[in-house]
């Protein structure tokens, strides 16, 4: 039994260090729980010759095959794809290519513009001077005045150089006028409080190995620990506690030698992402939460959204450079972004532009060709193909579905002995549609810059790890979960504060918004919490 805090959050990606640090910072005794642990930069894959290969092992996205002591296995027999997660210190931050792009306006008002889905209780409006307070903390690397914007967002520095293979994606989209704008990234260019100057490594999905990433181990855990925060490592949260009133008291978690610990707090925040936050949830059953902590309404878990992605690799006779980063988006097009009538779906896509960064991924790339195409005496031409590799990526925008959803499996377990999550998702037909309509697009785009080749991928179903939903925020507690600011309508001092609380998923990589969000609701506790105690 350890002293309670005011608070104690679960989970330490992205999400949880920015409400831990809001709080901390306002003078909160806040206790963080991380099943995983700190990762080092100099652990990286790509510190190793040998970095391809890793990556497809011990450092691979995908949980099921990675198997580490912080992960826990998904039951995916029924899913369409494999979500991607990482716990450690920082989580899946420390695999994502650094992406920051803020939701659109419509991404908030589909119901209302497009008549599917439902209207989220926010607006872009609400969220954009968090939007804004992040990429200043951050140090966030872009061009303003992106015409798909309502506004002219002020970036702290500018943006990344587009080199060679930024400047083959801009021709395409020039060629058949489409809407094209550098990529934006938390990323800084030059040396910005705990990051380093970008070396352009190009290997950010699997690590920074310069510490230059805004990965939340690197951007925002050093400042909330200096602010007087606790965080604790190596912590699998069981359950969370709740008394007769239905009030919650505290997480009980498991150390790695299988012994039970009991953080007693005020008020709990789940960070744990759209597949954690869920599955702690539906085990924190009680006899006042029969199914699950904020329940009620029966909507915990479902409505996961996953953002399909396919891909189409183009490969020029000319050398891009294409080892060079950073890995995430170069050059975005939000050409086809939103509902079009001519279209035979709704919503629409995000369109980026990567580099292929090692010989391998270029092997890969070419794997349904036949044998003697790939092998052998062509071997060589393959693999040095990579520097004139150009990937186009899509994201759809992934409406929510009542029956994706997360569960609790009755048979798998993880190391601790508590039932794993199962994954029930299948892409629906209109995302299938988004996707044979992005496959054909991306098609032309290198068509026009001149690829001598292109290797379609009409779904990439370990990527592109952009996990949304689960947990959805609304007003009505018949419908959702969790109010505007993440405070459970069945439990005051349960909060929710990561990408559980989407209620639509757009096609903008997801974790600006998520971070928006977590701000958000770390400033409403601070904020609510010191008027209660004012009062008193």
């Amino acid at each position: 039994m350890t002293q309670d805090a005011d608070v104690v959050v679960v989970g330490a990606g992205p999400s949880g260090a920015i409400v831990t640090h809001t709080l901390a910072q306002r003078g909160f005794n806040v206790v963080c729980l991380e099943q995983g642990d700190w990762v080092s930069p100099s652990d990286y894959p790509a510190n190793n010759p040998q970095w391809e290969l890793q990556v497809q092992n011990q450092w691979a996205h995908d949980p099921n095959i990675r198997k580490l002591p912080s992960d826990y296995p998904l039951e995916v027999s029924e899913s369409d794809m494999q979500p991607v997660m990482f716990n450690a210190v920082g989580g899946t931050t420390v695999f994502y290519g650094g992406q920051w792009i803020r939701m659109f306006p419509s991404d908030f008002r589909v119901r209302s513009m497009d008549g599917v889905a439902t209207d989220w209780p926010i607006t872009y409006a609400d969220l954009a001077p968090y939007y804004a307070d992040l990429e200043a903390f951050v140090g966030v690397s872009g061009l303003g005045g992106d015409p798909s914007y309502p506004d002219d967002i002020d970036y702290p520095f500018p943006p990344h150089p587009l080199g060679r293979v930024g400047r083959k994606a801009a021709e395409g989209a020039n060629a058949l006028g489409w809407h094209w704008w550098p990529g934006t990234h938390s990323i800084p260019v030059q040396k910005f409080k705990e990051l380093s100057a970008c070396a352009r490594w190009g290997v950010c999905e699997w690590g920074c190995p310069e510490g230059s990433k805004a990965s939340a181990d690197i951007a925002f855990w050093p400042h909330a620990l200096r602010s007087g925060a606790t965080l604790v490592t190596g912590a699998r949260a069981r359950r969370i506690e709740s008394r007769a009133d239905g009030l919650v008291t505290g997480v009980t978690w498991v150390d790695r030698e299988g012994n039970e610990h009991f953080q007693g707090a005020q008020a709990v925040v789940v960070c744990s992402n759209s597949i954690g936050t869920s599955r702690l949830l539906l085990l924190s059953d009680s006899p006042a939460h029969r199914d699950g902590l904020a329940n009620r309404s029966g909507v915990v878990g479902r409505h996961l959204m996953l953002h399909p992605n396919c891909t189409v690799t183009g490969y020029y006779d000319e050398d891009l450079q294409s080892w060079l980063g950073p890995a995430g988006s170069i050059v975005n097009c939000n050409e086809f972004y939103e509902t079009r009538p001519e279209h035979d779906f709704v919503r629409g896509v995000k369109f980026q532009s990567l580099p292929t960064p090692g010989p391998l991924m270029a092997v890969d790339a070419h794997r349904e060709l036949e044998y003697d195409q790939v092998w052998g005496a062509n071997f060589l031409k393959v693999a040095g193909s990579a520097q004139g590799g150009l990937l186009w990526a899509a994201n759809t925008d992934d409406l929510p579905e009542w029956d994706n959803r997360v569960t609790l499996d009755s048979n798998l377990t993880d190391s601790s002995g508590i039932p794993a999550p199962r994954i029930n998702y299948r892409i629906s037909e209109n995302t299938r549609r988004q996707l044979r309509f992005s496959v054909d697009r991306m098609t032309d785009l290198h068509r026009a810059a001149g690829a001598t080749s292109t290797i379609p991928v009409d779904l990439w179903v370990d990527q592109p790890g952009h996990l949304m939903g689960t947990v959805r925020m609304g007003d009505d507690p018949e419908t959702s979960a969790v109010d505007s600011f993440g405070r459970a309508h069945d439990v005051p001092n349960l909060f929710v504060a990561d990408g559980s609380l989407f209620v639509t998923g757009g096609s903008a990589n997801p974790t600006a918004t998520i971070c928006a969000l977590a701000l958000r609701v770390g400033r409403h506790i601070a904020e609510t919490a010191s008027a209660a105690r004012s009062v008193q």
